[in-house]
């Protein structure tokens, strides 16, 4: 259930903004990414049904990408869980990637509430008029109700529930394995790890994001197999070697993947820093995870 409380959590302006809630998605991709790469992958819906859905939640119905095999009664589900901008074509294109496997995927608009980030020009603008004001709770919240919407619709098996995220999407997934129970297996690409990782003296907490994964990596029960670059000017290898060092003193059975000359935003064919071996190696290597630990 999403919580009331969480418009507590909000700055004013944001809570009298609902006028500016997402009612549909993003068509093609957000401004902030043109222009787009010529390596963009594009995957047909031949032997799939793709299509925009509604998902509930207390205060709206937020918008999110569904595909699943048109063949089929019950399907493992994953929940995609979108990089700052949003539910643009590449995360659409992810999902149909993942139907054409056998899966019933779901990505939701998470920013549907705070704003419309696929038509701000620049990442500047994405992450402080919309990700920024995006609390953690919500987006978690928001996240649960995907899984009880691939319930309801009587085609996903919730006894095979897996997450997957980039970027902004690699820190929730891990949060999100943390927080849901009926995960059994999780794919974070590049998400961050730890609050400071430059460890800026200037630093100060984010009350919206109160965690991070290295927070609760001991105590993790579900495995996670963490996907990152080794030239990520974003994410130093230190706080992916604290967070293995984490991982260990804990049950999960998580692993994480460093692909040594892979930079930040390896995956996303639709922009430079796709690296096209590295990203095929790394999605083969999620789909055999989530096999070998049936979500499959």
């Amino acid at each position: 259930m999403f919580d009331h409380h969480l418009t507590s959590l909000l700055p004013d302006t944001e809570r009298s903004r609902r006028e500016f809630v997402l009612t549909s998605l993003a068509a093609g991709f957000a401004l902030a990414v043109q222009p787009i790469s010529a390596q963009t992958i594009s995957t047909d819906t031949k032997g799939i049904t793709a299509d925009e859905v509604k998902v509930p939640a207390a205060d709206i119905e937020f918008p999110a990408y569904r595909t699943m095999p048109e063949q089929g009664k019950r399907f493992p589900v994953v929940i995609v869980i979108p990089e700052i901008f949003g539910v643009h074509e590449h995360i659409k294109d992810v999902c149909r990637r993942l139907a054409k496997v056998g899966y019933m995927a779901i990505a939701p608009e998470l920013f549907a509430r705070q704003g419309d980030v696929s038509k701000l020009e620049n990442i500047g603008e994405v992450i402080s008029k919309v990700v920024s004001k995006v609390p953690d709770a919500q987006a978690l919240s928001d996240l649960t109700r995907c899984v009880d919407y691939a319930a309801a619709t009587g085609r996903g098996d919730l006894k095979r529930v897996a997450v997957t995220g980039f970027c902004w999407g690699g820190r929730m997934t891990w949060l999100f394995a943390a927080h849901e129970p009926r995960v059994k297996a999780a794919a974070a690409w590049y998400g961050s790890l730890v609050a400071n990782p430059r460890n800026n003296p200037d630093f100060k907490p984010d009350p919206l994001r109160p965690k991070f994964p290295i927070d609760f990596a001991p105590t993790l029960a579900t495995p996670v197999l963490g996907l990152y670059g080794g030239k990520d000017q974003g994410i130093p290898l230190e706080t992916v070697e604290h967070m293995r060092e984490a991982l260990a003193k804990g049950k999960s059975g998580s692993k994480i993947i460093v692909y040594p000359d892979a930079p930040h935003g390896f995956h996303a064919d639709y922009r430079p820093s796709y690296r096209k071996d590295e990203a095929q190696a790394a999605w083969q290597e999620m789909l055999a995870w989530f096999k070998a630990h049936g979500v499959a």
